[in-house]
């Protein structure tokens, strides 16, 4: 299946432990800003519009991720999003990373997560918006495995 959004990263120095390789917390900085792009340019509902006008925001309340491979500095690296299911208040994806020029099928990371849409002013989950929904579900490229 193809992705419904790709982000390219390239890992600086900021990135790295003193050996010049991809510190782990860091893919995590990497995987919020994919999700950030996507939501910016796939969707045309940026954070800052969600944090702002809407007074609301998408935090993630589950994220696994399977480290495969190393990435050095100077590493340009690929995330391919795959959108899972929507739910009436969540969201699944996918993130699979690899390098540019690695071969096909050799990713480096997988991250697997769960985020909530959450209005200000309100504990708890809340429904998706009408409209932001139908960008979502437009957007599916897998069938996910759990029903939140």
């Amino acid at each position: 299946m193809h992705p419904a959004f790709i982000c390219r990263h390239k890992v600086g120095f900021a990135h790295c432990d003193p050996a010049g390789i991809v510190f782990y917390p860091r893919y995590f900085e990497m995987v919020n800003a994919t999700v950030e792009e996507w939501f910016e340019t796939g969707l045309g509902c940026g954070f800052a519009q969600l944090h702002g006008p809407m007074q609301a925001a998408v935090p993630t309340v589950s994220l696994k991720v399977d480290f495969k491979r190393p990435s050095r500095l100077g590493d340009v690296l690929m995330f391919a999003l795959f959108v899972g299911r929507v739910g009436r208040s969540s969201l699944d994806l996918q993130i699979e990373m690899t390098g540019e020029n690695d071969p096909a099928g050799q990713s480096r990371l997988t991250a697997t997560l769960t985020l909530v849409f959450t209005q200000k002013g309100i504990t708890g989950a809340t429904p998706w918006p009408e409209n932001l929904r139908a960008k979502l579900e437009s957007k599916i490229t897998r069938q996910d495995h759990h029903d939140t």
